[in-house]
C-alpha cells in the first residue's frame, strides 16, 4: 500500500503551518513566506524544501527579479494524492475521485436502495471506487475516503446512529469495513453536512457563516459558523427535522398539533397531505412534478411547508446570525414556492439586526455538491498542520 497522509502525531518540523499558507493555490517565494510568518529565511527554506521533497509543494516558476537571480516560487501540489468521495442517498449513490484541492476527476452514479443494508451496498460502492481509481490514479496515492450518509452520524467513530431511513445501518462500523479494501483514513458524516461544505466551496467561498437546509424525504441542516463546520458534541447539530413547529399566523393546524418539522414539511409529509386531498402522490418526486405542472393544491402545500421551515429557521437566525441560508433538496428544486414561504416567515420573525444582510437562496452547487463536500472534509483532515508534519517527518526518514 502506498504512503498516505495520516493524522499521526509526530515531532513537528513546522512544515505544516507553512503549508497552510500555500493551500490557497497562490504561488509564493521563500522570502514572501518568511515575511508572512516572521520566521528566518533559512528556517522557511528548510521547511519548504521538506514539503517539496514530500511532493506536497511544486515549483511554480520565478518571481520578478529585483537584481540578480530571480527568486523561485512554490505552490500547493493538489496532485500529491487522491481522495475517494462517496455520497450515499436513499435511492442513489455517487462515487468520485478528487484531487487534494477538491477537483472532481471522475465520478459514477447508480441507483440503490439504502435499505439493502451496509455490507452489500458498500461492496458495490467499493467496487465502483476501485474501477474509478484504476482509470484515474496514474500512480498517485490514495490518501483518504469521505462518505456522506442520509442519517445521523457519530462523527468521532463514523457510525450511523438510529438512522430512520437506513435499516440495518445502526452503529455499523463504516470506516473499519471500508479500510478492509482501502487502508487509509475514512471519514463519515451526515449528508447535509457535506452538502454545506460543497455549497460553500462552489458558491460562497468568502462566506464564513452559512446554513444549508435540505428539504427532501427528510429535513436537516448543515451549519458553518466562523468558517468551520459545526457538528456539536456527538455530531447531531443541525437536526432541524425533529424540532416541534409552533403554529404560525394563518395556520390551519388544529390546536394541540405537536408534530415536528419533518412530519409537516418534508417531501414524505407533503405526499401524505396531498393524498388526503385526493391527488395521486406516492412520494416527494410526485410532489415536485405536481408543483412544476402548476397544480395549485401542491403549490400551496409547498408554500406552507416553506412557512413551517421558516418558523424553525427564524429561531436559528436569531441564535447563529448567518450571512446566507441555502435551501437544497428535491422539494427546494421544485421552484420558488418553498423559498418564498421561508423568506416570508424568517424576515418577519427574526430580529432586524440578524436579517438586514441575510440572503436566503436556492442551492446552486448542483448534483456534485455532496461528493465535493466529502472530498473537502477529507482534505481538511489529512492536510491539517499536524498531519502534514507527520507525513513530512515520515518521508524524511
Amino acid at each position: 500500500m502506498v504512503d498516505v497522509l495520516r493524522p499521526t502525531p509526530a515531532p513537528s518540523p513546522g512544515a505544516g503551518e507553512i503549508f497552510q499558507i500555500l493551500r490557497d493555490g497562490t504561488a509564493r517565494t521563500k522570502a514572501e513566506l518568511a515575511a508572512l510568518t516572521g520566521l528566518a529565511r533559512s528556517t522557511v527554506a528548510l521547511r519548504v524544501d521538506a514539503l517539496l521533497a514530500a511532493d506536497l509543494l511544486r515549483p511554480a516558476g520565478e518571481a520578478a527579479s529585483t537584481g540578480g537571480r530571480p527568486p523561485a516560487r512554490v505552490a500547493f501540489n493538489p496532485r500529491a494524492g487522491l481522495v475517494l468521495a462517496v455520497d450515499l442517498g436513499a435511492t442513489h449513490a455517487t462515487v468520485a475521485v478528487a484531487d487534494l484541492a477538491g477537483m472532481i476527476l471522475d465520478a459514477r452514479t447508480r441507483a440503490i436502495d439504502i435499505a439493502d443494508g451496509p455490507e452489500p451496498l458498500l461492496d458495490t460502492i467499493l467496487a465502483d471506487a476501485a474501477e474509478l481509481l484504476a482509470t484515474t490514479a496514474d500512480g498517485l496515492p490514495l490518501v483518504g475516503v469521505g462518505i456522506g450518509v442520509p442519517g445521523p452520524v457519530e462523527h468521532s467513530t463514523g457510525r450511523p446512529t438510529n438512522p430512520p431511513i437506513m435499516p440495518g445501518w445502526d452503529r455499523f462500523d463504516i470506516p473499519a469495513y471500508v479500510q478492509r479494501t482501502f487502508d487509509v483514513p475514512v471519514l463519515v458524516d451526515n449528508d447535509v453536512n457535506i452538502l454545506a461544505l460543497g455549497e460553500q466551496a462552489t458558491s460562497w467561498p468568502q462566506v464564513d457563516d452559512l446554513i444549508f437546509v435540505k428539504v427532501s424525504t427528510g429535513i436537516g441542516a448543515g451549519i458553518i459558523a466562523g468558517g468551520q463546520l459545526q457538528r456539536g458534541a456527538q455530531g447531531s447539530a443541525g437536526d432541524m427535522g425533529h424540532v416541534q413547529v409552533p403554529a404560525g399566523a394563518g395556520s390551519t393546524r388544529p390546536p394541540g398539533d405537536e408534530r415536528d418539522l419533518e412530519a409537516l414539511a418534508s417531501g414524505s409529509a407533503l405526499a401524505i397531505a396531498l393524498r388526503a386531498e385526493g391527488l395521486d402522490v406516492r412520494g416527494a418526486s410526485d410532489v415536485v412534478d405536481l408543483v412544476r405542472a402548476g397544480n395549485p393544491t401542491a403549490i400551496e402545500a409547498t408554500r406552507q411547508a416553506g412557512r413551517d421551515v421558516g418558523e424553525v429557521l427564524a429561531t436559528v437566525v436569531n441564535l447563529l446570525n448567518p450571512s446566507i441560508i441555502v435551501l437544497g433538496g428535491s422539494i427546494a428544486r421544485a421552484g420558488e414556492h418553498l423559498l418564498a414561504g421561508v423568506r416570508e416567515v424568517v424576515y418577519r420573525r427574526s430580529i432586524p439586526l440578524a436579517t438586514q444582510h441575510l440572503a436566503i437562496v436556492q442551492s446552486q452547487a448542483g448534483d456534485r455538491a455532496a461528493v465535493l463536500g466529502a472530498a473537502i472534509m477529507v482534505a481538511r483532515e489529512v492536510l491539517s498542520p499536524a498531519s502534514v508534519d507527520g507525513y513530512v517527518a515520515a518521508k524524511a526518514r
